[in-house]
């Protein structure tokens, strides 16, 4: 069953007392810190103490973080904004990537999708193969942010398609911003499928966008169950901003190039896994 998500910290300020047990509230002020960095170009650590009301050594921690995520660069007494921040590719391009994997995937989770049950799916081209896939299974109900996927099931039969409403991105094809997450805290649902543009177990399922994130993160708190679906590259990568811990995860869907040991990883943060 789904883990309980931390709330967002009031005012954007998180103290040393609440970020030592709140990892995901340290995240939030990661974000934004590098928001300060992307909108000034540089940051110094004195004055991130101030604005953030806590020490030094917490500051210092958060920019070495981002620093090694390679988003921003570290300099002498702050950072400083890194000219080659890692970004996703449009999504008619990571469409074509390990599409048989992806394929498989979707096909492997559409299996545990039951008749009559609400679903959420995650923007992406993997849930997109669950949507292909889900056509047949009688009044099932399908929240999404990603508008390649209500294109998908638009006429279906079968299906219930219930879209976002917010601001479109268009590299990936997503519904993002204050209105969509005010609507996913409307919504219960039986199962999410997650993608994420990085699944390292040691950060978690993370995404290249902060909208975007804060979207899934909305989709967390409305779920029971978590499926993450990414193919085995997924694993090996980092992205800017965390959506969620392993320990939050009730199922993982891979493919079978999965090293061992990040099975065994995987598997240590209590999560089931499936590889297809």
């Amino acid at each position: 069953m789904k883990k309980e998500v931390p709330q967002k910290p009031q005012n954007g300020i998180v103290r040393d007392d609440e970020h030592a047990n709140d990892g995901m509230m340290a995240e939030e002020r990661r974000m934004q810190i590098l928001q300060i960095v992307r909108s000034e170009g540089r940051a110094k650590v004195n004055d991130l103490v101030r604005r953030f009301n806590t020490s030094a050594v917490t500051i210092r921690s958060d920019l070495n973080e981002l620093d090694q995520r390679g988003v921003i660069q570290r300099s002498h007494g702050g950072a400083v904004i890194q000219d080659t921040v890692f970004r996703e590719s449009p999504v008619h391009e990571r469409i074509k990537s390990r599409s048989q994997e992806k394929q498989r995937i979707g096909a492997k989770a559409a299996t545990l999708i039951r008749e009559g049950e609400t679903i959420i799916l995650d923007s992406g081209t993997t849930t997109l193969e669950i949507a292909r896939q889900l056509k047949n299974i009688p009044h099932v109900q399908v929240i999404t942010n990603g508008l390649n996927i209500a294109l998908e099931l638009l006429g279906s039969r079968n299906t219930q398609t219930i879209i976002m409403g917010g601001s479109v991105r268009s590299d990936s094809a997503s519904i993002v911003g204050r209105a969509t997450e005010d609507m996913l805290e409307q919504f219960s649902a039986d199962k999410l499928f997650l993608g994420g543009a990085g699944c390292d177990p040691d950060f978690g399922v993370s995404g290249t966008n902060l909208e975007e994130t804060m979207a899934n993160r909305a989709m967390l708190r409305a779920a029971r169950e978590i499926v993450v679906v990414a193919d085995a590259s997924k694993f090996s990568k980092r992205s800017m901003s965390l959506i969620a811990s392993f320990s939050e995860v009730d199922l993982v869907i891979s493919d079978v190039s999965l090293p061992q040991e990040l099975q065994d990883r995987i598997r240590s943060f209590g999560c089931k896994l499936i590889l297809v």
